[in-house]
């Protein structure tokens, strides 16, 4: 992994575009990140945009990584990956508060303004009395999305020790290597299909899990974040050249993607 000589000189910043695919992509600095994003190909054949969202924001030797997979099933489900997406990395390059209890707050804070920008998006006029009915019961339930969201800050040889933060709710993918060993099995029973966000009530199904745990310096690690459009890679424990991920993402197999995908991988 290439490292810049000055950790100022070390800013990366990408966020996904729900209209657009990203392939898969490396940026290489304090962190090695890949990243890419793709639309189900239903979506993307009907020039739809996709549920799903994914952003990272480096600066020398920290980073805020976001991905959220919207609920299909819910009222403009895009909208809320989108609007938590964007809402959280501002809340991570900016809070000093990090208890459980305070990111339940903020989660359950922002609701008013997420429910204001949503009501917007509202369809005008008339629309058919059985749309509407549909449209109404998806509006009770409130725009939603899962997500995962974190902060890392690296150890150097002046400070032995950083951290990695992270929160979330739902069962997109979080995998975590320290030293090639993978530790991801701490996770598996808190990823749950029935929690999520809302721009109603905020947490949904239960309050968000969070993990906090100390990085030491020298020790390699490596996190995997995905949501289910991937699922392929659920098996795949070792590290992907980047040409197989991206077969993974083009899905020829299945004439394109079932399921929205959005990835992210971050190795330090």
């Amino acid at each position: 992994m290439k490292t810049n000589t000055a950790a100022a000189q070390d800013v990366f910043s990408f966020v996904s575009s729900q209209s657009a695919e990203q392939r898969l992509s490396t940026y290489h600095g304090r962190f090695a990140c890949r990243y890419a994003y793709g639309r189900a190909m239903d979506s993307l054949i009907q020039g739809e945009k996709g549920q799903d969202f994914v952003g990272v924001h480096i600066e020398g030797d920290s980073c805020n990584f976001v991905l959220c997979d919207g609920v299909g099933q819910s009222y403009q489900g895009d909208f809320a990956a989108r609007f938590l997406g964007n809402t959280l990395l501002d809340w991570l390059s900016t809070t000093r508060e990090w208890s459980s209890a305070a990111f339940t707050g903020f989660m359950k804070d922002i609701t008013g303004a997420a429910s204001e920008q949503l009501k917007q998006l509202t369809p005008p006029g008339e629309v058919p009395s059985l749309l509407r009915e549909v449209l109404e019961d998806k509006q009770r339930l409130g725009s939603q999305t899962m997500y995962i969201c974190g902060r890392i800050e690296l150890p150097s040889a002046k400070k032995k020790h950083g951290r990695i933060w992270m929160a979330w709710q739902g069962d997109s993918r979080l995998r975590f290597w320290k030293n090639d060993m993978e530790i991801s099995e701490h996770f598996h029973a808190t990823m749950l299909t029935s929690e999520r966000w809302s721009t109603l009530t905020g947490p949904v199904g239960g309050s968000p899990h969070v993990y906090q745990t100390r990085l030491e310096y020298g020790v390699p690690a490596r996190l995997q974040l995905y949501t289910d459009g991937l699922d392929d890679l659920d098996a795949i424990r070792q590290l992907l050249p980047d040409e197989q991920i991206q077969v993974l993402l083009d899905a020829p197999h299945t004439g394109g993607l079932q399921d929205d995908a959005a990835f992210l991988e971050l190795q330090w």
